[in-house]
């Protein structure tokens, strides 16, 4: 009897055991999908954190842009080039651009790579032409053998990265610094086109 009730308690654990164990199955659990995390620096910021801008921060800080870039109650669209395209300038241009006394120049030329609103890659390649700048001008937009060019008669930028998202609008990266038309010049053309 003592045999019968230890084999018995024996078969009851072994039991209960199997029945903890989960089912075996073939199918592979899904991978868990996370939302992408939302942004927590503005555009400056993370421009700042980007050791790729630091030519552009530099000159956001000497045509005194730092403060309009961070305001949280607008968005904005940077068409920012990275050192490379300032690399592009001659080192005396850029020199010069830094100077106090050229400031409102700089100014010119970062305001022409802001769009007042965002603007995401998908909408950007629907365009032919951008909306109006910061600068107060416009400048051309077109996609050729997959890649979005950007710029007017002056300069032409290729857009390297798309949508790097800020608390206050979005930044493309482009391989070349583009250089706005006099809005004289912009006039002129538009009525030579037809426009």
């Amino acid at each position: 009897m003592t045999k019968l009730l230890v084999a018995f308690a024996g078969l009851a654990a072994a039991s209960a055991l199997t029945l903890a164990e989960p089912p075996k199955t073939n199918t592979p659990a899904k991978p868990e999908v996370k939302a992408p995390a939302a942004p927590t620096m503005d555009i400056v910021d993370t421009a700042v954190g980007n050791k790729d801008f630091s030519t552009l921060v530099g000159a956001l800080k000497a045509a005194g842009l730092v403060d309009a870039l961070k305001a949280k109650d607008k968005k904005f669209t940077v068409f920012a080039p990275n050192n490379a395209a300032f690399a592009k300038l001659p080192k005396e241009t850029l020199d010069g651009l830094m100077k106090p006394e050229n400031k409102e120049a700089l100014k010119t030329i970062l305001l022409f790579h802001v769009i007042p609103a965002e603007v995401p890659a998908a909408d950007v390649i629907k365009m032919s032409e951008s909306s109006k700048t910061l600068q107060g001008t416009t400048f051309n937009i077109k996609v050729k053998d997959g890649k979005v060019q950007i710029g007017n008669e002056k300069a032409t930028a290729n857009v390297i990265a798309t949508d790097i998202k800020c608390t206050n609008g979005i930044i493309h990266v482009l391989d070349t610094v583009i250089m706005p038309a006099d809005k004289k010049e912009k006039e002129e053309g538009g009525r030579k086109s037809g426009k």
